[in-house]
């Protein structure tokens, strides 16, 4: 029978062993050398009746939906944690999301996905092919947001790369 007790001893004395600055999650224990900041910064879902989907999640979990102008492709977005002045999340660990339609216009599978924050769209649609992914289209622009892109991961998991637009 494997010894958890011993494992996680081992685990936490290695993880003594580092700065305290690279004390941080899954990869950078295993390699801390290695560890890149790509956040998980967004979640999109897709939607059939932009009311309905706006209604449920208002009802069911209290977030705050808005309905976008037509420019931004019939977008909903979800407010499901507080933003300060620059929209950005007020306690670390949470993110907001939306939800588009479930349209043959949007590239991508039609399934949930996470979106993960780049510095450089480019370069990382490289590591992703590289890796082993399948990035599914060109990048986009949205304004005020940034470049975003769709990918399927190794295992064929549907994520998308944004790389953020400049702060005004």
């Amino acid at each position: 029978m494997f010894d958890w007790g011993f494992f996680w001893q081992a685990v936490s004395d290695v993880i003594h062993t580092f700065p305290d600055n690279l004390l941080h999650y899954g990869n950078l224990i295993l390699y801390p050398n290695h560890m890149k900041y790509n956040p998980v910064v967004h979640f999109e879902m897709p939607y059939g009746d932009a009311n309905r989907v706006a209604m449920f999640y208002e009802k069911a979990f209290g977030w705050k939906m808005n309905k976008t102008a037509p420019e931004y492709g019939g977008y909903v977005t979800a407010a499901t944690t507080e933003t300060d002045e620059k929209r950005m999340v007020k306690t670390p660990g949470t993110i907001n999301g939306g939800f588009y339609p479930n349209s043959p216009d949007v590239p991508g599978p039609k399934t949930p996905r996470v979106i993960v924050s780049v510095e450089d769209i480019a370069a990382a649609m490289k590591d992703v092919k590289a890796a082993g992914g399948k990035v599914i289209a060109e990048p986009v622009d949205i304004p005020m947001i940034g470049k975003w892109v769709n990918f399927t991961d190794s295992e064929g998991n549907p994520v998308g790369l944004l790389q953020a637009a400049p702060r005004q």
